[in-house]
C-alpha cells in the first residue's frame, strides 16, 4: 500500500523550491555589483551577508521541512556544507559526524531536531551530532540554556497540550517523522545539556 502523501512536506518543498532561484539570482546580482570598485562598503557587505544567510537557511529548510522519499539519499559533504553556511557567523556551532552516504529521511529528522535544540540556545552553544551503527545521537551544551518543558514534552508525548507558534512547529513535526519510521526518540534534559537519540 503506497504511503500517504505528507502534505506539509510537499508544501515546504514547493516554497523552498520557488524561493531558492530568486535568492540565488539576487546573490549573483550582488556579486556583479561587487565587481564595481565604487560599490564596496558596509552596505554591500550587509547585503552580501544577508543573501548568503537567506540562501543557507532556505537550503536547510528544504531538507528539514521538505519531502523526503524512502529511497532518497544525501551525501555528508552536502549536509556539512549546508550546516557550515547556516551557522557561519552565528552563536551556535554544529559538529557533524556520520557516514558519507545518508538516508534523506534521517537527515530530515536530525535537521528538525537541530531546530528544536536551537530554541534552547538563544545565547549560543554547541550541538554535536553522531551516527553510530544503529542510532543517531544529538547533544546540545551551553553555559546558559533556555528550556521550555512544555515544548520538549511534545516530542515524547504528542498529545501533551502546548501552545505552538510558527517558530516551534518543529516540535510537532518530529514525533510524526519518528513514528513514520517506527523509531523511538529518547530525551535527556539537564541544566546545561540536552541529549537526544533515535
Amino acid at each position: 500500500m503506497p504511503e500517504k502523501p505528507d502534505l506539509a512536506a510537499l508544501v515546504g518543498s514547493r516554497i523552498c523550491h520557488d524561493l531558492i532561484s530568486p535568492i540565488g539570482a539576487i546573490g549573483n546580482g550582488v556579486e556583479l555589483m561587487l565587481m564595481d570598485p565604487g560599490s564596496t562598503g558596509p552596505e554591500m557587505a550587509l547585503i552580501t551577508e544577508s543573501v548568503a544567510h537567506a540562501n543557507a537557511r532556505i537550503r536547510f529548510f528544504r531538507i528539514a521541512f521538505g519531502a523526503a522519499g524512502p529511497d532518497q539519499r544525501i551525501g555528508r559533504t552536502e549536509v556539512t556544507a549546508v550546516i557550515s553556511d547556516m551557522t557561519h557567523g552565528g552563536r551556535v556551532t554544529i559538529d557533524w559526524d556520520s557516514p558519507t552516504d545518508l538516508p534523506r529521511r534521517d537527515v530530515k529528522r536530525v535537521f528538525l531536531l537541530i531546530l528544536c535544540l536551537e530554541t534552547a540556545l538563544p545565547y549560543g552553544g554547541r550541538i554535536s551530532i553522531d551516527r553510530n551503527d544503529t542510532r543517531w545521537s544529538l547533544q546540545a551544551s551551553a553555559a546558559k540554556m533556555k528550556v521550555a518543558p512544555r515544548l520538549w514534552e511534545c516530542l515524547i508525548n504528542p498529545a501533551a497540550p502546548a501552545e505552538i507558534g510558527p517558530a516551534q512547529v518543529q516540535f510537532l513535526l518530529v514525533p510524526e517523522e519518528i513514528s513514520r519510521q517506527h523509531r523511538r526518540l529518547t530525551t535527556e534534559l539537564a541544566e546545561n545539556q540536552i541529549r537526544l537519540s533515535f
